[in-house]
């Protein structure tokens, strides 16, 4: 399995900020102590180039985020502060991202330790998403003809309303939300498809939603799946309000895998969101997903 990962991934916030900035290198570390992955399937992605930003997002926005001439408002709304660290990692983030979609087309599986920023929308970032990469991933890979159709399964507790904005009017991308109702964002888009959870919605309805989803979209054949698999459904995630175990969690990833590895779609997969306690805590879930990969394929 080859992932997407470079120490660039890290930049520098406060160290009392709530975004978990260590989580990328702790999984990385993780990972491959538990050899989950091996170090020769760790390929490090170069810088985005621009161009490829503006294939989601504007002149504008780009040339902000490059520039460091956010606006305090528009900082406040992104939630990070800005600085010539996080204009990087971000374009390392989105290149992991495509390289990763590339990989899983070639391979039937592949992972960025980072990514799945959904709520970057094309002229501003927030959520602490500055530029959408799953967008910016499916729109490079049907421009140059190596996917036609592309699915997003989002099971961050947070709905994607980026992902959502930026396909809204293009029906070969079928983009899915399983997430908090009550939860931010408090304006919802429209995917193709949403189902939003109620405060403490345990493992058994959650996993049932799941399975009925799941079962629903085995009859689409997209080129490539992205799976987005926040760990912020767990009941000790600061700003989840969804009550999952972490047998859930491990739960949930599994039936993902095995969906598209019974289907046999090309499978990315993203860490998305995530909040727990600790950084360790937030670590250990975040593998989950890659501990599925490992099981299933």
């Amino acid at each position: 399995m080859k992932v997407s990962y470079t120490s660039g991934y890290y930049a520098p916030i406060p160290e009392d900020h709530v975004f978990p900035m260590r989580k990328f290198e702790g999984l990385y570390k993780y990972l491959l102590l538990e050899q989950i992955i091996h170090e020769n399937e760790v390929i490090a992605p170069e810088l985005a180039d621009p161009a490829l930003l503006l294939l989601n997002h504007t002149q504008d926005y780009v040339d902000k985020i490059l520039k460091g001439t956010l606006t305090k408002k528009e900082e406040r709304r992104l939630g990070l502060p800005w600085s010539l660290g996080l204009a990087q990692r971000s374009r390392y983030a989105v290149q992991g991202t495509l390289n990763a979609a590339i990989y899983a087309l070639e391979e039937g599986v592949a992972g960025n330790l980072a990514g799945g920023t959904h709520h970057a929308m094309p002229d501003f970032g927030e959520g602490f998403c500055v530029f959408n990469d799953v967008a910016i991933a499916i729109k490079h890979l049907q421009k140059t003809k190596q996917i036609e159709k592309a699915m997003v399964i989002d099971l961050d507790v947070h709905q994607g309303n980026g992902t959502a904005f930026s396909f809204q009017d293009n029906a070969t991308v079928t983009t899915v939300s399983i997430h908090g109702q009550k939860n931010y964002p408090f304006t919802k888009l429209n995917s193709s498809i949403d189902i939003g959870l109620p405060d403490q919605t345990n493992d058994a309805y959650y996993l049932a939603i799941l399975a009925d989803t799941l079962s629903h979209l085995s009859k689409q054949k997209p080129d490539i799946l992205f799976y987005l698999a926040g760990i912020d459904i767990l009941r000790k995630d600061r700003f989840g309000r969804i009550a999952i175990s972490i047998d859930g969690l491990q739960k949930r990833d599994q039936m993902v895998c095995e969906f598209a590895k019974n289907n046999n779609f090309p499978l990315c997969v993203l860490l998305s969101g995530g909040y727990a306690p600790s950084v360790q805590e937030t670590i250990f879930a975040h593998a989950s997903a890659f501990k599925a990969i490992k099981s299933y394929y």
